[in-house]
Formats: C-alpha cells, structure tokens, sequence
C-alpha cells in the first residue's frame, strides 16, 4: 500500500517537474484526469504531440510530447478554414448562404486538392465547413485582396508565440501574393507553418470570440460546423458521444517530403467549451489525429458525460 501511494504521489511531482523544465505551468493535482486520458489516447500513437489547453485561465492541462509541440512547425491545412471563415463572417465579408458547387476535384498551382467529402449539392458555409470543402474554401479566398490575410490571422495569436513554452519555434508565414499563393495558404497548404501550440491558442481565441457573441452569425454559423465536423462530417473519427466535442481535422504535406502529417483541433464540450485539444500526427491524415481525439474523449473528465 505505502509502495502505491509513494508511486501515485511521484508521478504528478514528475509530470509538474516537466512542464516546469519546458516553461509551461505546472499541473495541479485535479488535472491528472487530463493526463490520465491523453495516456490513453497516445499508448497507441506515441509520436503524437498533444495538448489540452484551459481556455479560461491558459493553463495547459495535460499533454504528450509538449517539447516535440513546442518545436515542431508544420502545413496546418484544414484547420485554418474555421479561423479565416470566422473573420470575413464577423466583418460581413462573406454571406453564409453563398453556395459553391464541388465536383471533388480542384487543382491550383500544381497542387491536386481533391475532396473526400461524398458527392452533394452545393454548399454553404456550415455544410462546407462540416465537410472541410477545399473548392469552396478556394473561392472564400479569391474575396481576400493581396497583403489580407496576415492581418487576418494574426489577432487570433496564430502567427507569434504563445508564451506557453519558454523555449518556442514561432510560425513561419508567407505573405500570398498572387491569387493561387492565397488559395493555398488559405486551405493550409503552402506559405504557412504554425506550431500545435499556436494552433490551440487560435482556437481559444476563437472559443472566447463565440462566447462573447453567441448570437451572431459568424458564432452561430462557425459552431455549428465545428460540431457537425466531429459529430458525422470529416472529423467525426472524434465523436464519442452527443455533445462531446466540436471540431476540425486537417491534412498536409511536408515540405520536405510528400508525407502527409494530420491535425486535430477541437473544443470541448462542443456546447459551452472549456478545454481546446490540439492533435498533431506526424505521420498520416486528419482522420488518424481525429481518431486519437476521439480515444481521448472517452476518458475525458467531462461533466456532461
């Protein structure tokens, strides 16, 4: 028994010694249900990097590979799709009944985009956010004029440190010039780098931006394709029960190599969250990470399970 109790009061003391070296705070004791579910969720993937951001106080909760996290730089795709389209619809920049037609196969610039959403009629901005519709996203940046997109981005703290680590790699971002070089950063495939930790502070911008204005259309219009993402739409390898998570999955290429790696990030609880978990597979597609989240969401402590 005494052995036990020694063990169980170690491995917390480890954990904060951690996170106390990598110059995030440390955890208190009540988050090692965090970290137990995270465990859980990596046993299998181990080279994922993990974090559960506390969207209230900024704290990071739990995570896996945080110092991998803080270093690591790679294509974001999808994931910027929820955070551009916020911005134009909160200035009426972009109307969400806009429909786009997609016949699944979109090439700019030498780059073969195809989509694997099914064939449907075309979308507006829920159901193409629900089904991560690159043809769409494409034409949402054809409404961005030349030097738009940085200021776009960088008041949702994804293109500068975090502060979360003391010891960070920050976003490597290109200015698009041309209207192709816009389409591609835009769906997060060229000219833009970020970090998992970037990626969660963006979304707990976003999170804070849909509580302080629930009502407008761009919060409106934004949780709800989050939530049909992860319920039944491209990220829905992350659903573990109704109401659990609200989310986004994204897949990109290297810039090395033509390896794909994958995203996950989601808010949690999907209705009124209080937690971002940001995914990052180095190795694999958006579904590989949102599978993952979904692991991770089975154990999670959340209240309304």
């Amino acid at each position: 028994m005494t052995h036990t109790i020694a063990r169980g009061i170690r491995a917390p003391l480890a954990l904060a010694a951690a996170f106390l070296f990598l110059g995030a705070p440390p955890l208190p004791a009540q988050n090692a249900r965090w970290q137990s579910a995270v465990d859980q969720a990596t046993h299998t993937a181990p080279q994922a990097r993990l974090l559960v951001l506390d969207i209230a106080t900024n704290r990071i909760l739990a995570a896996h590979n945080f110092a991998d996290a803080a270093r690591t730089l790679a294509a974001p795709g999808s994931t910027l799709k929820p955070l551009v389209l916020y911005r134009l619809l909160a200035a009426s920049r972009w109307n969400p009944h806009t429909r786009v037609a997609c016949n699944r196969d979109l090439f700019i610039a030498g780059h073969r985009l195809a989509c694997s959403h099914p064939q449907a009629p075309p979308f507006d901005a829920r159901e193409a956010l629900t089904w991560s519709c690159n043809t769409y996203f494409a034409q949402v940046a054809r409404s961005l004029t030349p030097g738009e997109l940085s200021p776009l981005l960088r008041p949702t703290g994804l293109l500068g440190p975090t502060g979360l680590a003391i010891s960070e790699a920050t976003a490597d971002f290109r200015e698009p010039r041309t209207i192709a070089d816009q389409q591609l950063a835009v769906l997060g495939v060229t000219g833009i780098r970020v970090s998992p930790l970037e990626l969660a502070t963006a979304y707990r911008w976003l999170a804070l931006e849909m509580a302080a204005h629930p009502d407008s259309v761009a919060s409106q219009i934004i949780a709800a394709g989050l939530r049909d993402s992860a319920t039944f739409g491209m990220a829905g390898e992350a659903y573990a029960g109704e109401g659990t998570i609200a989310g986004k999955t994204g897949t990109a290429e290297g810039t090395a190599t033509s390896r794909t790696h994958g995203w996950f990030v989601g808010l949690a609880p999907a209705q009124q969250p209080r937690v971002v978990i940001a995914i990052y597979s180095p190795a694999g597609r958006g579904a590989d990470a949102a599978t993952i989240a979904g692991v991770l969401l089975a154990h999670a402590p959340l209240e309304h399970r």
